[in-house]
């Protein structure tokens, strides 16, 4: 194992002397200290592959740097070294998680041999934990494609949360994917193995929803012929997903309080509690605020509810996710519906850059699904696409927002003319008569346009 970082702790420099040559004869990089004191420093400034202590050692012991070495690094292998052998003090040292137990006078042959055998443990546990990060990160956002900022953004905070138990607020109009985030922070937590319950709050009757959600025992309304454990109790060691909460009536809204409050239900016509352990993820296509507001959603929910907010935005705000969006879709859905496309027009990527997208990803999906049904060959043009998607925009279709601190309108337009050239450009593969045609201005205005917008890009305005 190259470059492997040992630690040796005895308090007779004979000992650690003799340990230190050994290791470096076999190419280790060594550091010793004298005793339990200095190698807890040293295990809190520095990580260790391999740490080697003596039992009994003046004021901090052995067993306390195991300890250590276990809280600051548990991949770190330790080998405990004693002249005291006891199976008392064996078993401790083990329970606490020593890999082996050497007693003095120990032959060189047998140290190195157990030196071995720990390091190449630890070898074998880095490369398992580095393959299951590999397939983690291979699978982790598998149908989750994004490259802006925003998304980036979105990413690391799955990562960041997905080992807590904190609850989590996804917000976004309908169709940008929050169910998507809900199972990339399932799949990436120490859950992943245990069930994902996703139920959408507002497609269950308010006369079901608490029996849905909290369970219910036999004979507690009619119709209740056996009894049910509920959802929450589904995603036991897992996740429970609750999409659209503020559809959740005032009445429950108090129940759910307590659950995420108390990790414990009461299953409808039952007199005692059950522990349920499930992480909650809740999500929301309203202005959630507003809906506390409004007295839909109540405070104290939002609240407990809000711990960790993820806001997913649409995807008109997000316009550069729409090429990776595309290429996504077509390599998921080709192979389904046995269609082959390798090129994607100018022309049709221009469209679809340009549409608004009300139903944001979900939408796309649709339309590329649609696409590759309708097309043929390997081009997907302009022809496929539907035919709202083809007609130009009308003014009032077009969101405008005015920022608090105001902005600079000339600016603006400046940006939004530029825009709509690119788009116009790339519509007609770069043809610039048919791009002025289609924007209803001279050539010349077009170039006087391009060459205006070139010289500021070279002079950094």
């Amino acid at each position: 194992m190259p470059d492997t970082r040992v630690l040796v702790v005895d308090d007779e420099r004979s000992m650690r002397d003799l340990l230190a040559i050994m290791l470096k004869q076999e190419g280790h990089d060594v550091v010793v200290v004298e005793g339990g004191g200095q190698a807890i420093e040293a295990l809190a400034r520095e990580a260790f592959d391999l740490v080697i202590t003596d039992l009994r050692m003046r004021e901090v012991d052995g067993l306390a740097v195991l300890r250590a070495a276990k809280e600051h690094s548990p991949e770190t292998v330790v080998v405990v070294i004693t002249a005291f052998a006891s199976t008392e003090t064996a078993v401790e040292a083990m329970k606490l998680g020593a890999y082996d137990y050497i007693t003095k006078p120990f032959k060189m042959d047998e140290i190195k041999l157990v030196l071995a055998n720990a390091l190449e443990r630890k070898r074998l546990q880095d490369e398992n934990q580095a393959l299951k990060r590999q397939l983690r990160q291979e699978r982790r956002f598998e149908n989750f494609v994004g490259g802006s900022r925003q998304m980036l953004e979105i990413f690391e905070t799955i990562r960041k949360t997905a080992d807590s138990l904190s609850t989590v607020l996804v917000t976004g109009e309908s169709g940008t994917g929050k169910e998507l985030v809900a199972r990339a922070i399932h799949e990436e937590s120490p859950r992943r193995n245990g069930p994902f319950v996703s139920v959408n709050c507002g497609a269950i009757p308010e006369t079901l929803m608490e029996s849905e959600l909290f369970g219910h025992v036999k004979g507690a309304f009619t119709g209740a012929v056996a009894s049910t454990p509920g959802l929450f109790s589904a995603a036991n060691g897992g996740t429970l997903f609750l999409d659209e909460v503020t559809e959740v009536p005032p009445s429950l809204q108090v129940k759910l309080l307590r659950v995420i409050q108390e990790r414990e239900i009461r299953r409808v016509g039952d007199t005692k509690d059950v522990k349920v352990d499930a992480r909650l993820i809740a999500a929301s296509n309203r202005d959630v605020a507003k809906a506390v507001q409004e007295g839909i959603l109540r405070e104290d929910l939002f609240y407990r509810l809000n711990v960790i907010p993820i806001h997913i935005p649409p995807l008109r705000e997000r316009r550069e996710d729409i090429p990776l969006l595309l290429a996504h879709f077509i390599k998921s859905r080709s192979a389904e519906l046995d269609r082959s496309v390798r090129h994607v027009t100018p022309a049709a990527l221009a469209v679809l850059e340009s549409y608004r997208w009300p139903g944001n990803i979900r939408e796309l999906q649709n339309v590329i699904e649609r696409a590759l049904v309708l097309g043929s060959g390997e081009v997907l043009d302009v022809d496929a696409l539907p035919p709202d998607l083809r007609r130009p925009p009308d003014v009032l279709d077009i969101a405008v927002e005015i920022p608090e601190s105001g902005l600079d309108l000339e600016a603006t337009l400046d940006q939004i003319e530029q825009r709509y050239i690119q788009l116009a450009l790339a519509r007609t593969a770069g043809v610039q008569t048919r791009a002025a045609e289609l924007l209803r201005v001279s050539f010349r205005q077009l170039r006087y346009k391009l060459q205006k917008y070139a010289a500021r890009s070279t002079s950094g305005a």
